[in-house]
């Protein structure tokens, strides 16, 4: 593909092409960080489960989405709160680490309406966890009705992935980005810009960040076009 430029402005929106690591604490504070994270789990083996994934994992594996990240890029002093997926084998490290950075926390999942049928020496895959932390003033938003700790939605299968193996559904996003306080929400790990797009959709102002240059041409255009979608209902 042709050379992306390191950062792309779309109206108020920018996205970054590189480090999260390091270009995350030169951006300032955002009321919000909203992510999902490189997943910290055993990749090897799985057999027929593998297999049924149709190449899943194994991109998984090429793309490093499965050595887990540096929690201190969640950082009290850069945000109001924080949204961050992880792994059921990741809850062990990240809760304690969030637990006094933020005035509380609460554990959240996505529940899958057609998981995989396959266990691979553990339970079914039919959850994902995501972890609302939070300071003062920066507490969860929306009705009550909008205030369940799961959502249900369907997982993304073929083309609606984008090209990522582990893209999450728009409804998942769209209902996480209601309960977020604040104009301006950052994905330090954007992949395909799922965040960006229902961050944009609710009004609010996009900052994104991603290393891999085909996930970040992917989330370029999505920003792009759900932006000039917003525009022309303006």
């Amino acid at each position: 593909m042709s050379a992306v430029p390191d950062i792309v402005t779309i109206g108020p929106h920018r996205l970054y092409l590189g480090d999260a690591y390091a270009i995350r604490p030169t951006l300032g504070w955002m009321d919000a960080d909203v992510t999902d994270p490189p997943y910290e789990f055993r990749a090897e083996g799985g057999g027929e489960y593998r297999k049924a994934r149709n190449g899943n994992m194994d991109q998984i594996v090429r793309e490093q989405l499965h050595k887990g990240f540096d929690h201190r890029i969640i950082n009290p002093l850069l945000c109001g709160a924080a949204v961050v997926f992880c792994h059921n084998d990741q809850l062990s490290k990240l809760l304690p680490y969030l637990d006094g950075l933020f005035e509380r926390f609460a554990l959240c999942m996505w529940r899958k309406r057609n998981p995989q049928p396959f266990a691979n020496k553990h339970y079914r895959p039919d959850v994902e966890f995501y972890v609302h932390c939070w300071s003062r003033g920066y507490h969860p938003q929306g009705d009550i009705d909008q205030k369940d700790r799961v959502i249900e939605a369907y997982s993304v299968r073929r083309e609606a992935k984008f090209g990522h193996p582990t893209v999450k559904p728009d409804s998942v996003m769209d209902k996480i980005i209601t309960n977020i306080a604040g104009r301006t929400v950052c994905d330090p790990f954007m992949g395909t810009g799922s965040t960006g797009v229902a961050a944009i959709k609710a009004g609010l102002i996009f900052t994104g960040i991603e290393h891999n240059p085909d996930h970040f041409a992917t989330a370029v255009a999505r920003v792009t076009q759900v932006y000039e979608a917003a525009l022309a209902k303006a």
